[in-house]
């Protein structure tokens, strides 16, 4: 069994591994709060006593200093600016490197799932969560300096106010808990609002996608008009949820808002009961708002924080291969490629070739699913190298087939890079040789670009019979020692079919690969030594066939 795919402990590794980076990113949001606190605050108190120095007269105004305020002044400006450059530099950097590394893991976690749980995910779903989700997951990183900050942009705070005068501090200091629990009571509205958003946004992608690819289907019929108004449908509940979201939002700015004059009113008030004077009244007001910002950013690391952890428990479950996962014993391995199949005489082994025939809805796509572990498989149904199928795992079987499925997926990529998902490490010409066995060589020699023709989203730039066989041609890259092909010849006019099924019986007598073919053809079907003529499904679902031996021509033609 594979191992559990552990999102929270692949954060944490993340985060030791930019470690560096997020302890400069927290010591540089330390410096940016304070000099925040210490420039505000100085700045309030030089202008009020600037001022009341000027309406003194000329000699009160002649002999006050004003060099080293200005200058310091000066001097916490450049140290917020430089630090807050360097904290949003180091911070960010960290954050997008971890995500960077922790998207494809988490993509290639989702592959190890069994397929029926990966394959049933909507697209739009699995988009949003892998988009989404994983970018929230940046906050994680991106927040981390917002304890420090609050520390020492608080703390200071809280120390200048107290050289004011106690009861300003005081009264600071009950605002910043004030702020933040109220936060911490409007958060509980924002955290479910932004689910929504969440959810609405996967099911609306999943529809459009739904929409797309049956753009052609919809045309035919003149149900552009429907189609549109059921995504608008769809799309009136994001709508909905985003405006809960930005309600909520608004109410935090709010609070925001009001507590930053509270604390200013408070720093004001408490200072000039105390006796304070002017200027170190209005240094208390000023250190006030910037230290309830400090304490407002700690309380909204805490809310994203929590959408984080909502995206961490998402991201988890879609990756989780849960206790279905890989029913097969890692220890064990096929010897050799034999096939039982309990229907079967004695067992087929390559150059076999065994056709599938049958009505459709039958079971023989299945059959072939749980035979490589596309689905689970049903006991005693199959061995493979003398051994139960469902004592395997997934991987020592595939490794024993090379498959086109009846439905093609193409990436919206090129030719090259459709047909190395089969071998990666194939050179230009085995590619030629695969597209020329599959009859596509000449199309694609003729194109401007060649190997780099893009197919287009799914395969779109493609008829449908070119995705087909494209598809077969990428089975043919993989080197197995069983061939498996469902409809391979489906949608091909009888000059194409032929060709292809020359150069198939070709190509297998030449490799010695054992061939499993499903398929509506007789033409296909001569290529194979045994047809299994499918009548049904027993209760298990195990298919019921009529075995012949046929006499296989020299050539399909």
């Amino acid at each position: 069994m594979s191992a559990r795919f552990d999102l929270r402990a692949e954060v944490t590794a993340e985060g030791r591994r930019e470690a560096l980076r997020l302890r400069l990113a927290l010591g540089m949001g330390a410096v940016v709060a304070a000099a925040a606190v210490a420039l505000l605050g100085l700045s309030g108190w030089f202008i009020t006593a600037a001022a009341l120095a000027g309406a003194a007269g000329t000699a009160t105004a002649m002999a006050f200093n004003y060099l080293v305020p200005s200058a310091a002044i000066r001097l916490f400006a450049i140290l917020r600016t430089g630090a807050r450059y360097v904290e949003r530099v180091a911070g960010h950097e960290a954050a997008l490197n971890a995500v960077a590394r922790l998207r494809p893991r988490l993509f290639l976690a989702l592959t190890h799932r069994p397929p029926e749980a990966a394959l049933g995910l909507s697209a739009g779903e699995a988009a949003s969560r892998l988009v989404e989700d994983v970018e929230a997951l940046q906050t994680l990183y991106i927040r981390r300096p917002a304890p420090a900050a609050l520390i020492a942009g608080a703390g200071l705070s809280l120390v200048l106010a107290a050289a004011a005068h106690p009861f300003a501090a005081l009264g600071i200091g009950g605002t910043m808990a004030l702020a933040m629990l109220g936060l911490h009571w409007l958060g509980r509205r924002v955290a479910p609002a932004g689910a929504a958003v969440q959810t609405a946004s996967g099911q609306l992608k999943a529809r459009l996608s739904v929409v797309a690819a049956a753009a052609p289907e919809l045309r035919a019929y003149g149900l552009e008009a429907w189609a549109a108004a059921d995504a608008a449908t769809v799309a009136d509940r994001l709508d909905t949820a985003r405006r809960a979201q930005a309600a909520a939002e608004g109410a935090v700015v709010a609070w925001q808002t009001t507590v930053t004059g509270l604390a200013a009113v408070g720093g004001l008030v408490g200072a000039t009961l105390g006796g304070a004077s002017l200027p170190m009244a209005a240094l208390a007001a000023l250190v006030g708002v910037t230290g309830v910002e400090a304490a407002v950013g700690l309380a909204q690391a805490v809310l994203q924080r929590g959408a984080a952890e909502a995206g961490l428990d998402r991201l988890q479950a879609l990756a989780d291969p849960g206790a279905e996962r890989d029913p097969g014993d890692p220890t064990l391995a096929p010897d050799g490629a034999a096939l039982e199949l309990g229907w079967t005489a004695a067992a087929l082994a390559p150059p076999a070739r065994l056709a599938l025939v049958g009505p459709s809805g039958c079971g023989k796509t299945s059959w072939v699913e749980r035979l490589l572990g596309l689905r689970p498989p049903l006991a005693g149904e199959h061995l493979l190298g003398g051994v139960a199928r469902e004592r395997l795992t997934r991987q020592a079987g595939l490794d024993l087939f090379a498959y086109a499925a009846q439905d093609i997926r193409l990436f919206d990529s090129t030719v090259r890079e459709n047909l190395a998902l089969a071998d990666p490490a194939a050179s230009d010409t085995a590619l030629w040789v695969a597209l020329e066995d599959a009859g596509l060589a000449t199309r694609f020699r003729a194109a401007p670009l060649g190997l780099d023709t893009p197919v287009g989203l799914n395969g779109g730039a493609l008829s449908g019979g070119e995705r087909r066989r494209l598809g077969l041609a990428r089975a043919y890259l993989r080197r197995a020692p069983w061939l498996v092909l469902d409809e391979p010849t489906e949608g091909l006019d009888r000059d194409t079919e032929r060709l292809v099924l020359a150069r198939l019986d070709q190509r297998l007598r030449e490799r010695r690969q054992g061939l499993i073919l499903i398929t509506h053809s007789a033409a296909a079907a001569t290529l194979c030594d045994q047809i299994a003529g499918v009548t049904g499904r027993d209760a298990a679902g195990r298919l019921q066939v009529a075995l012949r031996a046929v006499r296989r021509a020299r050539s399909p033609a």
